[in-house]
């Protein structure tokens, strides 16, 4: 078994702290007494986290990111399982093209999204409301679950299927006890980064939300504009701590390596 040596542990530890040290530092200046972003050097003080309860705009807005970006996610992976398995495992005209076409919101920025589909929906007399938003976030998320949906189709063996049904297995009892096990891990990690893309967006939002569906990253960018003190760091903060102790539940429960690889395959 070969082992790292010292120059590889050294290069692997600077890459940890490189990228845990932006979140430490919101997660430290979150506790700041001031009224100003700075390191708790006066000490330590949930002064920001209960101004959180005086601004119930940013509750309603997280709510809306949680439903907006659940929606979009399921949305997105539920239409990307059957384009996966048909352009995984069927040879068919225009097959590249097709996979082009779902994958082409990668390649155009959110703020042109954005611009393009405030012009949509104005154009058609849609006019721009909470369900326009899911529509937009189901366009950005959609790359992102069919890839990984794609990645696990791609090698399926077909002989596990045609078994069942020479045994009687409907096509919908064959689905849902051997296709959707099998190919479970790119469902899960589909929605899960789906879901993280959905939540996290913010500039194609800024152009399609109301004031009623103001997602939770849209209301900080409107924050910060005016404002400089730590609330906004003290909301990172419970969203950071929020995500730590989902992903903890998901592993005592399920085990994400089950969940994200597969059992066996680990």
């Amino acid at each position: 078994m070969n082992r790292n040596g010292p120059l590889a542990l050294a290069f692997h530890t600077f890459v940890v702290l490189f990228t845990v040290a932006p979140i430490l530092v919101v997660c430290v200046v979150a506790f700041t007494p001031n009224g100003y972003l700075s390191l708790p050097t006066n000490g330590l003080s949930l002064r920001w986290f209960y101004a959180i309860a005086d601004r119930p705009e940013f509750l309603a807005s997280f709510r809306t990111s949680l439903w907006l970006a659940a929606l979009a996610s399921t949305l997105a992976v539920g239409l990307a399982i059957p384009a996966a398995l048909a352009i995984g495992r069927m040879q068919f005209a225009g097959r590249g093209l097709l996979l082009s076409l779902f994958l082409s919101p990668l390649m155009i920025p959110h703020l042109v999204l954005g611009i393009a589909l405030l012009r949509f929906f104005s154009e058609a007399g849609l006019g721009i409301s909470g369900w326009t938003l899911v529509a937009g976030h189901l366009i950005v998320v959609f790359p992102f679950a069919i890839r990984l949906i794609l990645t696990t189709s791609v090698g399926l063996d077909r002989q596990i299927e045609n078994a069942a049904v020479s045994l009687g297995a409907s096509r919908w009892t064959t689905f849902r006890r051997v296709t959707l096990p099998l190919i479970l891990p790119g469902v899960v990690s589909g929605w899960i980064l789906s879901f993280i893309q959905s939540f996290d967006e913010v500039t194609m939002s800024v152009f399609i939300s109301t004031p009623q569906t103001t997602t939770l990253p849209v209301r900080l960018f409107l924050y910060i504009q005016d404002n400089i003190d730590p609330l906004v760091a003290s909301v990172s903060a419970i969203l950071i701590a929020l995500t730590v102790i989902v992903m903890v539940v998901l592993d005592r429960l399920f085990g994400m390596e089950r969940l994200l690889v597969g059992p066996g395959r680990g």
